[in-house]
């Protein structure tokens, strides 16, 4: 298990068993921007696919294959850019966090446990 030791000692993982990184920053109230960005991920979920199969079963229901043809790709497109706002928005902060957590957390079962011998 030359890969999990190698992992292990890269300064990322070394710093986050340092710091003993937590989640406790997901205990704060987070700020209206997190909030609006979070809100925008969430509504991209919603005129991605589902906005796409809806505009499908227009196009069919009205015999207009234009109507996904061209409406599909565009509102996918749309979803696209409403996710990248979102994400801009919200941060990167918590994404951060949460992987220094989970890259001790593995790092620390792993080489704890038998596979790294």
């Amino acid at each position: 298990m030359n890969i999990i030791k190698k992992f292990a000692e890269t300064r990322y993982v070394r710093s986050a068993i340092e710091d003993k990184a937590d989640l406790s920053a997901f205990k704060k109230k987070p700020s209206v921007r997190v909030v609006i960005g979070i809100s925008a991920i969430a509504f991209s979920y919603i005129i991605g696919w589902p906005a796409v199969a809806a505009l499908g079963m227009l196009s069919i229901y009205l015999d207009k294959p234009l109507i996904v043809a061209i409406g599909g790709p565009l509102t996918y497109g749309l979803s696209h850019l409403v996710f990248l706002l979102g994400m801009y928005l919200a941060g990167a902060d918590y994404t951060r966090i949460f992987l220094r957590w989970a890259a001790r957390v593995t790092v620390e079962k792993l080489t704890s446990s038998d596979l790294v011998e």
